[in-house]
């Protein structure tokens, strides 16, 4: 878990530092770009507490590239710890709020057509199951105008 270092055409000057963070379930990855350099270095992400890896890698990444956290002007920072632990189904019960005539698309599930002709197939149950999928009376178009606005007694 050592820190790499690559230089790069191009690139900001020292005072123009760009940071990224992605925090992963095994490991939290940081890049550095400054002055022409990219400088990356992995630590273990903590699960309990996954600040501490964000915190060391950043600590780390910094002092690899003798950079001041003053120099920094923009932070990027992804994870994928939400979307694995509704992938891996665990975390709090949810619902799921949708628009009335809608509440069986997640069941539908016409993006994932891997066997549409089998009608024996086995997939995997919604994430969120039908009686938590609750529709409320509203519409919106494809751009995010309102149709027919909220109606709050149905929520």
């Amino acid at each position: 878990m050592s820190g790499r270092t690559t230089t790069e055409a191009g690139g900001g000057s020292t005072g123009d530092a760009r940071l990224a963070i992605d925090i992963g379930g095994t490991f939290t990855d940081v890049a550095l770009e400054t002055g022409g350099r990219l400088v990356t270095t992995k630590v273990l992400t903590t699960a309990s507490a996954p600040e501490r890896g964000v915190l060391e890698g950043v600590h780390k990444v910094l002092g690899l590239a003798d950079v001041p956290p003053s120099a920094v002007r923009l932070v990027i920072h992804g994870t994928t710890l939400a979307t694995n632990a509704v992938i891996e189904r665990r975390g709090a019960r949810t619902a799921l709020i949708v628009t009335s005539g809608h509440r069986d698309a997640l069941e539908m599930a016409h993006e994932n057509r891997f066997e549409q002709y089998d009608i024996g197939v086995d997939r995997p149950a919604p994430l969120v199951p039908r009686r938590l999928r609750l529709p409320v009376e509203e519409r919106v178009d494809h751009r995010g105008r309102v149709l027919i606005p909220l109606e709050e007694d149905s929520v």
